[in-house]
């Protein structure tokens, strides 16, 4: 039997999974990792970290299949992070990752240096904290000795590719969040980078992400157990691959990602600019494009609320075997619509679509002495769908439509999400068959590289819908109401979030 392997780079650690040519996942490992916050607002990682998650789930993946059948592997990962190397190749330091949002001050920089409106033709996109420019910047203006020492700026997976293969690319979905590709042209955009003054030569050449991007070195065969010589594809930055995991690779089609953070995703026939910013316009992993609008904290507020109130939940998941998160969603729903009107602001990493506002942080709309932790859990989970909600306000306002949502990601395997997310939006919402999402998007794309299917089409024509959660009316009515309030929060704070972010 011949396989494909998928990788992906994610937040809280990274999944290897072994595929066969049908799509049918065989085994999968999935190996943790810290995420260091210095200060608030801040979030990084150890690249050293992922090489070793990588190197510990492809062993993992090489031990129950052998790997001389192994055909191609595939890289899917977070966006943005900024890699720096040095001239020898190694991290000059800690990547400042997706969610870090210290780099507001480079914003501005940016912006004035490009000029806003080019910016967004270029780009498609306002300068943004998530993104990689501005975090290099913020490197340029207060660690100087290592901006001096940078040779080579990676993004997760292109730096764990690099360890794998020797060979230094960047796929154009990725690349699409750095704030230094042009989107129609997909290159590097000469106008960008001459007016930021970042130097070209530290920026991989590009490729799409169904090219073949390198071999595994014999160095990396040892310590991953994978074959000295399999063929390696580009990948895609973590929604762009999960596109292809969905199948979500025509106009029309969409998907939402109940990940660490939120993704309300669709594909799109060319750019689309939305010239208030509220949503990204990326090249995707088909050779064509896609539209995203992206909530910064919606599985990492429920890690947030489990690690520091939910003790007596994890014990009881450890003692039962059960996972911890069907026991919350079980205690949720002794809530009822509203959770007693208590309203849960998402924003523990500031948020993006459709506030683009570093300054956001979370809170709780109504709390009283008669709410308890299932009106918490229940405000939580309504308040995150009501993030995505505004997400695909944003893409309805420029026509981008859609009659019915894919669910994906980890938040996706909870049955009372999934129909949350249907009464909130009022569609219909399916998932597929595999659950693996990023990881088999990224294994599909290392089988067109590797010549086991034609094309992208081709290779997601394997992919199945396999549940559908219908919306109830009377349900979205409900859910509108406090919906209403949510959107009006954000006006009526924004100005006290601002002064409360710069007290010194």
């Amino acid at each position: 039997m011949k396989y494909l392997v998928g990788i992906d780079i994610g937040t809280s650690g990274t999944k290897v999974a072994l595929f066969d040519f049908s799509g049918n996942p065989l085994c999968s490992h999935t190996a943790g990792y810290r995420l260091y916050q210095p200060h608030n607002g801040w979030a990084e990682q150890d690249p050293e970290d992922w090489w070793q998650a990588v190197c510990e789930g492809l062993r993992a993946v090489c031990h129950t299949a052998d790997p001389a059948e192994i055909a191609g592997v595939g890289f899917s990962g977070q966006m943005h992070g900024l890699v720096m190397l040095g001239s020898d190749m190694r991290a000059l330091r800690k990547s400042i990752i997706w969610c870090d949002q210290r780099s507001g001050r480079e914003c501005g920089e940016i912006t004035a240096a490009v000029g806003a409106e080019q910016l967004m033709r270029i780009t498609k996109s306002p300068a943004l904290t998530g993104f990689t420019a501005s975090k290099l910047l913020w490197v340029r203006n207060n660690e100087p000795d290592t901006y001096e020492r940078c040779h080579k700026v990676l993004l997760p997976k292109d730096y764990i590719r690099f360890r794998l293969t020797g060979e230094l690319y960047m796929d154009v979905s990725d690349a699409s969040g750095t704030q230094m590709l042009d989107i129609e042209k997909r290159a590097w955009s000469d106008y960008v980078l001459t007016k930021l003054e970042i130097d070209p030569s530290w920026l991989p050449p590009t490729c799409e992400s169904f090219e073949l991007a390198g071999k595994v070195t014999p160095g990396a065969a040892a310590e991953t157990g994978l074959r000295s010589g399999t063929l390696v594809a580009a990948g895609a930055g973590d929604n762009a691959a999960t596109a292809v995991g969905c199948g979500v690779i025509y106009r029309g089609r969409a998907f939402t990602s109940l990940g660490t953070s939120g993704v309300v995703f669709a594909h799109t026939d060319g750019p689309v600019w939305d010239t208030k910013g509220r949503i990204h316009n990326f090249c995707a992993a088909t050779g064509g494009w896609h539209v995203l609008g992206s909530v910064q904290a919606t599985g990492l507020s429920y890690t947030w609320f489990c690690d520091n109130f939910c003790q007596p939940e994890a014990e009881l998941a450890k003692a039962t075997g059960r996972s911890v998160w069907s026991i919350l969603d079980e205690l949720a729903t002794t809530s009822p619509k509203g959770a007693n009107r208590l309203i849960y602001l998402p924003y523990l990493m500031g948020e993006r679509t459709p506030h683009l506002d570093p300054d956001l942080r979370g809170a709780f709309l109504g709390l009283s002495a008669i709410h308890t932790k299932a009106d918490l859990l229940r405000a939580l989970a309504e308040g995150v769908t009501y993030g995505l909600a505004d997400c695909r306000s944003v893409l309805r306002e420029l026509k981008i439509t859609t009659e019915s949502m894919i669910a994906c990601g980890g938040g996706a395997a909870s049955p009372f999400r999934r129909q949350m997310l249907a009464d909130v939006f009022g569609i219909p919402v399916s998932t597929i068959k595999s659950e693996q999402g990023a990881v088999l998007g990224a294994a599909l794309l290392a089988g067109v590289a590797s010549g086991v299917y034609g094309s992208v089409e081709e290779a997601c024509s394997i992919i199945q819908i396999e549940s559908q959660n219908l919306p109830d009316p009377a349900a979205h009515a409900e859910y509108m109401k406090y919906y209403e309030i949510y959107r009006a929060a954000y006006p009526a704070l924004k100005e006290l979030y601002k002064r409360l972010t710069h007290i010194s």
